[in-house]
């Protein structure tokens, strides 16, 4: 019987985070609009059109998943494991600063910003089960 892999929940963690990109992040205090990490806007909120951390937030998960999926297939395990890692960490960073230029004043977090802080705290420790399981592995000789 095959043990769980923990690549694979990598993969559907960042997938969540990358979901939820779409998801309403921001909102007005009064409900009168929300924009979502991407940059999407509904109703009005004041709206930035540079190159952000959302946008960022997105790009990174979607490397996570191929680093996810590496590290479950076990190809080169190891590096890719350290790689989930090091992406993963990157967009709880990026989490942060996303919310402190962005939560302010009667701009409130909405819920696409909590399911993804929570998805990335997952991934986190999903990625270090990873690498501690690659670690662990005896290395192929081919």
């Amino acid at each position: 019987m095959n043990r769980l892999q923990p690549g694979w929940l990598v993969v559907l963690f960042a997938a969540l985070i990358l979901i939820s990109g779409w998801l309403p992040w921001r909102t007005q205090a009064d409900g009168s609009g929300h924009s979502n990490a991407i940059g999407g806007i509904v109703g009005n909120i004041p709206h930035v059109t540079k190159f952000d951390a959302g946008q960022l937030i997105v790009l990174l998960a979607s490397t996570l998943i191929v680093a996810g999926a590496t590290t479950a297939r076990g190809l080169s395990a190891r590096l890719s494991a350290l790689a989930a890692l090091v992406l993963s960490l990157c967009i709880a960073g990026l989490t942060v600063v996303y919310y402190r230029q962005k939560i302010y004043g009667d701009i409130d977090a909405s819920y696409g910003l909590y399911i993804s802080a929570v998805a990335t705290g997952a991934v986190i420790v999903c990625s270090l089960w990873a690498l501690f399981s690659a670690l662990a592995a005896p290395q192929v000789q081919r």
